[in-house]
C-alpha cells in the first residue's frame, strides 16, 4: 500500500496534522466499495445485453374436432323402482356422480423395466398387451363402473336393456350373453330368462315405433348369441340370431358342470377373438360392422386369472364393452358360504352351507386374519362394496359395469342373520353404503402395477405381507376353562395351554414386526383405503399382542398363586378383562391400540374397517380369573347279571319303528 502511505504523507504535510482521514479501515473500505460498484456495473451490463436479444414468438393453433351432437336418449320405463336404471331422480343423481370424468380416461400402459420386490410366495402374471391397429381409435376406450349395488336382476337388466340401446344409437350391435354352469346360478339363470321377454319385446317396440336407432340399419339391428362357461366353453346356438324362441332355448339348454371350476377369463377372451372382426373399421366407409357388447352371468370370482390381461386387451383393443351380473365379494376375504336346501324334495331339506370363492375384491387380500379372542363363534363376513376384484377390473377398463346382485341387501348399518339368506345366495352379515364405498376403490391395475404402487409407500406393502402371513399361520382361540378336580392332571392342562400360546406369540410379533416397518410411511399415505387399512390392522395386531402376551402371564399365575375363595369350588375360568397384568410396556402398546382404532372410527365412518374397529375396542384386551365349580363325572354303574335265568326277563312290547329320514346329500360344489 505504498500509495496509501505517500497520500497520508502529503496529509500531513498540508494540513499539520498527525492524524488523517486514511488512517484505520477506511482504506479497505474504499477498495470494498470500488470492487462491488464495479461488479453491480458488469452485471447490469449483461442484463440490458440480454434484453437486447432477439425473441421468437411462436403461436400455436390445434385443429379442434367438430363434435357431433349427442343423440336423443330414449326414456324406459322399469318396473322395480328400488333397482338400479329405475326413471327416479335419486338414481338418476346417483348414476351421474358413477359417470367417469374426462380425467379418468385410462392410457394405454407404456413398457417400463423396473425392478420389482419380491412379496412373498406371489406369482406375478406378466402381459404386455397388444394393440389391434385396425380398431376404430377415433373412440376412446373409458373406464367404467367398478361396482353398482342392486338387490335383484331385474334392476340391472333393465339397465343393460338401456346401455343395448345406447349401442344401437351408434350402430348395429351383437350381445353376447355369458352364462356360468355352476348349480348355484340355476334361480338366477331362470329370472333372467322371464325377463328376457320384457327385454327384447321393449326393443322390439322402440324399433316399431320408428326409433332413430333402427333407421340407419338395412338388416338385423340386434343380433344375440349365448355362450356358457365352466371348466370349457362354447356357443349355444350355431350362430348369431334375432329369433327370440332360438335366444330362450339356447339358455335353457345350459347344462349344470359339476367341476365347480369357471374359465371365465379366457371364455371372454375367445369370445372377442370370435367377433372382433365385426369391430374392424371399413376403410371405405370408416365405420365398423358392429358394436359387440359381453354381458357376463356369474356367482363366483373366475379360476383362470392368469388369462385377465389378455381378456382385458382383447375387450380394450376391440372397445368391446364387458358387463357383469354378479355378485358382492366379502370384505378382505375369499371365500363365502353359500345356503343351499337339495333342490330334489326326496332328500333331506334341512339348510347345508357351501363354501364359494367369491372374492377378495382386490388384487391380494389387504385385511390381516386373526381369531385370537373369546368369541369362538365363526368370523362375520361383510359385503366389500365391490365385485370380485379380476371381473370388476375386466369390467371397468372395458368400459362397462359390474352389478353386484344380493337379494338380502339391506340399509346400510343393518345386519342380516343367517336364517333369513336366500337360498342360493351367500350369507353376508352387512351391507354399507354404495356412496361411501366409492371413496375406497380398489386399485384395479396389473399385478405388476400394483407391487409397484406398494413399493412407494411402505405402509402398503407392510399391510399385503401381514395379510399374507396371518393366512400362512392360522390362530385359533384360546382355551379359557379348567377344572381342578386333579392337581397333576391340571398343572399338566395349562402347560398344554402354555405351549399352545408360546406358538402363538411368535406368530403375532412377526405380523407385529411387520406392520412396524410401514409406520414411517404411514402419515405419507393419502388414500382413504390403505389409511383405513393400515390403522385397522396395527390396531387389531397390538390388541391380540397384548391380549396372547396377558393370556400367557396368567396361566403362569394358575400354577402357583392361584387359591379358590370359595372351598367348594373347582375349576378356574379365563375371562377377557380391561386389566393389563404385563407392566407398563403393555399398557403403552394398549394407548397405541387404542389410539389406531380410534382413529379408523373417527375417519372412516359407515365403513367395513369402522365396523371391525368398533368390534375390536368392545372386547377387553387383558383377562382375568373367575371361579366356578364344575360336576365331577359320576362313576358309571355296574351291569347286573342274570345267573342265565332268562325267564325272569320282562317281556317287551314291541314298538313301532320310526319311519327313516330322507337321504342326506352334501352340496354339489357350486
Amino acid at each position: 500500500m505504498r500509495f496509501v502511505r505517500q497520500l497520508k504523507n502529503w496529509w500531513k504535510v498540508q494540513s499539520g496534522r498527525d492524524d488523517t482521514p486514511l488512517d484505520g479501515e477506511t482504506p479497505y473500505w474504499l477498495l470494498s466499495l470500488v470492487f462491488h460498484v464495479a461488479l453491480l456495473l458488469a452485471l447490469a451490463t449483461l442484463l440490458v445485453e440480454y434484453q437486447k436479444r432477439e425473441r421468437i414468438a411462436v403461436t400455436l393453433n390445434p385443429t379442434v374436432p367438430e363434435i357431433e351432437e349427442m343423440p336423443a336418449l330414449v326414456d324406459i320405463e322399469y318396473e322395480d323402482d328400488d333397482a338400479v336404471g329405475s326413471n327416479d331422480s335419486d338414481n338418476f343423481e346417483a348414476m351421474m356422480d358413477m359417470a367417469p370424468a374426462a380425467e379418468d380416461i385410462t392410457e394405454m400402459e407404456a413398457t417400463v423395466e423396473q425392478e420389482i420386490r419380491e412379496l412373498g410366495d406371489f406369482v406375478i402374471n406378466e402381459y404386455m398387451p397388444e394393440i389391434n391397429s385396425e380398431v376404430d381409435v377415433t373412440s376412446i376406450a373409458v373406464n367404467g363402473v367398478a361396482g353398482q349395488a342392486t338387490t335383484g336382476t331385474q334392476g340391472a337388466v333393465d339397465r343393460i336393456t338401456h346401455e343395448i340401446l345406447l349401442s344401437l344409437e351408434e350402430r348395429k350391435t351383437l350381445v353376447v350373453w355369458m352364462f356360468d354352469q355352476s348349480a348355484s346360478l340355476l334361480k338366477q339363470r331362470d329370472e333372467i330368462l322371464r325377463r328376457f321377454d320384457n327385454v327384447y319385446d321393449e326393443l322390439n317396440t322402440l324399433q316399431a315405433s320408428g326409433n332413430e336407432a333402427f333407421e340407419d340399419h338395412d338388416d338385423v339391428a340386434l343380433l344375440t348369441q349365448v355362450v356358457a362357461f365352466g371348466s370349457q366353453y362354447g356357443p349355444m346356438m350355431r350362430k348369431p340370431t334375432d329369433e327370440m324362441d332360438a335366444i330362450k332355448q339356447a339358455i335353457r339348454d345350459i347344462k349344470v358342470d359339476e367341476s365347480g371350476v369357471e374359465n371365465v377369463f379366457g371364455a371372454v377372451a375367445a369370445v372377442g377373438r370370435e367377433y372382433r372382426h365385426l369391430c374392424k373399421v371399413d376403410r371405405r366407409t370408416g365405420e365398423k360392422e358392429r358394436n359387440v357388447m359381453i354381458v357376463i352371468v356369474s356367482d363366483e370370482c373366475g379360476d383362470d386369472i392368469q388369462n385377465l390381461d389378455a381378456a382385458i386387451d382383447i375387450c380394450r383393443s376391440n372397445l368391446i364393452r364387458v358387463y357383469t351380473i354378479g355378485v358382492p365379494a366379502p370384505f378382505g376375504r375369499e371365500n363365502t358360504y353359500v345356503k343351499w336346501v337339495d333342490p330334489d324334495p326326496q332328500y333331506d331339506q334341512s339348510v347345508q352351507w357351501a363354501p364359494v370363492r367369491q372374492g377378495p375384491e382386490t388384487v391380494y387380500p389387504e385385511r390381516i386374519k386373526l381369531h385370537f379372542t373369546s368369541n369362538e363363534q365363526e368370523e362375520e363376513l361383510f359385503d366389500s362394496g365391490f365385485g370380485p376384484f379380476g371381473l370388476t377390473r375386466l369390467c371397468y377398463q372395458s368400459g362397462g359395469m359390474y352389478f353386484t346382485v344380493h337379494p338380502n341387501r339391506v340399509s346400510q348399518g343393518g345386519q342380516v342373520p343367517r336364517w333369513q339368506t336366500s337360498t342360493y345366495s351367500a350369507h353376508l352379515s352387512r351391507f354399507f353404503d354404495p356412496d361411501v364405498m366409492r371413496r375406497y376403490r380398489p386399485d384395479y391395475v396389473t399385478q405388476s402395477e400394483y407391487l409397484r404402487r406398494l413399493e412407494q409407500n411402505e405402509a402398503r406393502f407392510a399391510l399385503v405381507n401381514a395379510a399374507r402371513l396371518s393366512r400362512v399361520k392360522p390362530m385359533r382361540p384360546p382355551r379359557l376353562r379348567f377344572e381342578k378336580l386333579d392337581e397333576a392332571r391340571f398343572t399338566n392342562e395349562v402347560s398344554v395351554a402354555q405351549r399352545a400360546a408360546a406358538v402363538l406369540e411368535p406368530q403375532i410379533n412377526d405380523l407385529y414386526e411387520e406392520l412396524r416397518k410401514g409406520e414411517r410411511d404411514r402419515d405419507d399415505e393419502i388414500s382413504l383405503r390403505w389409511q383405513a387399512g393400515y390403522d385397522l390392522a396395527m390396531g387389531r395386531v397390538l390388541a391380540v399382542k397384548i391380549r396372547a402376551e396377558s393370556y400367557n402371564a396368567m396361566l403362569a399365575m394358575a400354577k402357583t398363586s392361584l387359591k379358590f375363595e370359595n372351598p367348594r369350588n373347582n375349576t378356574w375360568v379365563l375371562k377377557p378383562a380391561n386389566e393389563i397384568s404385563t407392566g407398563s410396556q403393555a399398557e403403552k402398546l394398549a394407548e397405541r391400540a387404542r389410539m389406531y382404532l380410534e382413529r379408523v372410527i373417527a375417519n372412516h365412518p359407515d365403513t367395513p374397517w369402522a365396523v371391525l374397529a368398533e368390534q375390536e375396542l368392545q372386547t377387553p384386551i387383558g383377562w382375568r380369573w373367575t371361579e366356578s365349580y364344575t360336576r365331577p363325572p359320576e362313576p358309571q354303574p355296574q351291569r347286573p347279571r342274570n345267573n342265565n335265568n332268562n325267564n325272569r326277563q320282562a317281556r317287551q312290547r314291541p314298538q313301532q319303528q320310526a319311519p327313516a329320514p330322507p337321504p342326506r346329500r352334501p352340496p354339489p360344489k357350486l
